[in-house]
């Protein structure tokens, strides 16, 4: 179907565009994550739909959250304990709705930023003959070359903010517990010098005391 007003067929980039918007269904979510917290999300799935669950923990404590994954029946498929980051891909035994879940109930004190993407299916042929006999046309080809480019720009993309993400967040933590640490030795420092000049004081005082009694 071509946009409204249009008066001929797209051109091959906004083709390509248009037909990777009919890709595979993919939630990418980030949220926040309290401490003693969990969080859950549900997908209905078809059976037979090859998924994959991708999920990354961006800030808080050790980098590390509890996930669990559940079929229709409550079976568990994936389950892991303070995992920082990792990737499972199953395939849908049955029709249902699947529920995976986050946790942070082993914290007692640090919230965690988490980021998930979830994708259900996979991605269609670019061209609806792409599995014909004959060969693609040039166009065809280089329409199917710059899709899959730009579907590993944007995954490079996903990767590296996440990257930027957590070297921000940690680098912002080792700027707060140095800033901590300076203030401490401050304040040490300021009560061995206070502490020093009574230690003197005292001690010349007692000098000068025992001097005037043996003068006396």
């Amino acid at each position: 179907m071509l946009p409204r007003g249009s008066r001929g067929p797209l051109p091959p980039l906004l083709l390509v565009w248009a037909l990777a918007a009919w890709a595979a269904r993919a939630s990418e979510i980030t949220f926040e994550l309290p401490d003693n917290a969990k969080q859950c999300f549900y997908e209905e799935i078809a059976q037979g739909t090859k998924c994959t669950l991708e999920f990354q923990v961006i800030t808080g404590g050790h980098y590390d959250v509890d996930c669990r994954l559940e079929d229709p029946d409550g079976i568990v498929l994936y389950k892991e304990m303070k995992k920082q980051y990792d990737s499972f891909t199953f395939t849908a035994s049955r029709n249902g709705t699947y529920k995976f879940c986050f946790s942070n109930e082993f914290s007692t004190f640090t919230h965690k930023t988490v980021y998930f993407d979830f994708q259900v299916g996979e991605d269609p042929p670019l061209f609806p003959s792409e599995n014909r006999v004959t060969a693609l046309t040039q166009m065809e080809s280089a329409c199917v070359s710059i899709h899959e480019a730009l579907k590993s720009v944007i995954d490079y993309q996903t990767h590296f903010r996440l990257r930027e993400a957590q070297g921000r967040s940690r680098a912002e933590d080792l700027n707060t517990r140095v800033a901590y640490w300076s203030i401490g030795e401050a304040i040490i420092l300021l009560v061995v010098s206070i502490g020093q000049v009574f230690l003197l004081k005292s001690f010349f005082s007692d000098k000068r005391t025992t001097t005037t009694r043996v003068g006396s």
